[in-house]
């Protein structure tokens, strides 16, 4: 997940702020605009974060799932460190990618379990004590550290030397400690010394109670599978659902208070960062009635796409199933591009449903201060994943999975 976020994230950003958000704390702006949002149930959670120019969307929206999950279950609020866990899983991704001789995706992208798996393996560590900034940047800034790196691994697999040298990762890790900087053995926060699995065990948190899940027709229901995405270099493995059970997966997490990461595409014309908004407009007139079908008719076809698209006014959307899922994972229309964290659920003026979502693209200048809002069918079609813990799934779903 990042090819949209690194341009997106060039255009805005603030850093993270240290308070909890609530409805209450974060008041929308009141410019006028076509669609107005009223929330129904908000989730608590951190601040928006800025992953800038990185293409590290997938260990922010991670982080915030696990930072919303220690709010959760302690009340207590914590600024985790997102390149903690990018650069161990940068490190290990490296010794994967020189094993399969370079058959494998090399990148800055990743998925939710790369971080709970870094966080089992190796533990948390706060933003206080391991920021990854140390190289004169206010803010994430990795196109030469990614180039660097990707340029290593391939040097390593070309070399003319037969064997690899038994020092290659030690190097590889060297350029790390000069990007992000040295992680430190041991820290002191809130008084306390901790080391990195010793602050992650007082988090309170367990990889093992954290699943993702999808909807497909390609592979067989409410088995675990390895989700077949290029970033997925861990192979992790994803559950899948019926479309229906994956929407109702969704609903009942945020009812119940839980946050839920979200591995989607972006790409869509109906996704509008500065409008704040994503849908997908219904274009198939035979599939609209009445006075609504009347109305875009009597619009050119120029017309009726541009008004579709404008976001002026609320516009009727496309029923998704789920071999409108199907179609457009296969035939690459839907793609894993960008990681983000749904908080909460609201509807329009007409009532219509939508899911409030954090975003990791800084707060700045934006119509929602770093939030957007996502129809229901904007979800059901261009959802690739959802990670969340195993409670937050309704009983007769997790019993189906064996759960």
């Amino acid at each position: 997940m990042k090819r949209i976020t690194l341009l997106a994230a060039l255009l805005f950003g603030l850093t993270l702020q240290p308070f909890v958000v609530s409805a209450q704390d974060a008041p929308e702006k009141k410019e006028k605009k076509g669609y107005e949002f009223t929330l129904v149930k908000e989730v608590p959670h951190t601040p928006v974060p800025n992953q800038y120019r990185s293409g590290t969307c997938w260990s922010f929206s991670g982080i915030g799932l696990l930072e919303a999950e220690i709010l959760r279950k302690s009340g207590r609020t914590v600024n985790l460190s997102e390149m903690f866990i990018v650069r161990n899983a940068y490190s290990e991704q490296a010794t994967k990618y020189v094993r399969l001789h370079g058959s494998l995706n090399f990148s800055a992208g990743g998925g939710f379990s790369d971080v709970t798996h870094v966080m089992d393996k190796y533990g948390l560590i706060p933003e206080s004590a391991y920021s990854g900034l140390v190289i004169g940047e206010e803010n994430h800034t990795h196109g030469e550290m990614d180039a660097v790196l990707k340029a290593y691994v391939d040097a390593v697999i070309k070399n003319s030397n037969r064997k690899l040298t038994p020092v290659w990762h030690k190097g590889f890790d060297s350029v790390l400690d000069a990007y992000l900087g040295v992680v430190p053995e041991e820290f002191t926060y809130e008084g306390k010394k901790y080391t990195p699995l010793s602050f992650s065990k007082e988090m309170g948190l367990n990889g093992s109670d954290y699943i993702q899940v999808t909807a497909y027709s390609h592979v067989p229901l409410y088995q675990p599978y390895i989700q077949e995405i290029p970033d997925n270099w861990l192979w992790a493995q994803t559950y899948n659902l019926t479309l229906d059970e994956m929407m109702e997966t969704l609903d009942n997490a945020l009812n119940q208070g839980y946050a839920v990461a979200w591995a989607a595409d972006v790409s869509e014309r109906g996704f509008s960062w500065k409008n704040g908004v994503a849908i997908v407009p219904e274009e198939n007139l035979n599939d609209l009635s009445g006075t609504e079908k009347e109305r875009w008719e009597a619009l050119t076809p120029a017309e009726r796409k541009k008004s579709m698209y404008s976001f002026e006014e609320i516009v009727p959307e496309k029923k998704i199933t789920i071999e409108d899922r199907q179609k457009a994972y296969d035939n690459y229309e839907t793609t894993d591009d960008h990681g983000m964290l749904f908080v909460g659920i609201a509807t329009d003026q007409n009532g219509n449903k939508y899911y409030k979502v954090k975003n990791s693209w800084g707060t700045e200048d934006h119509i929602y201060s770093g939030y957007l809002y996502a129809s229901v069918p904007f979800v059901a079609y261009k959802t690739m994943n959802i990670a969340l813990h195993k409670d937050a799934i309704p009983k007769h779903i997790r019993k189906k999975l064996g759960l």
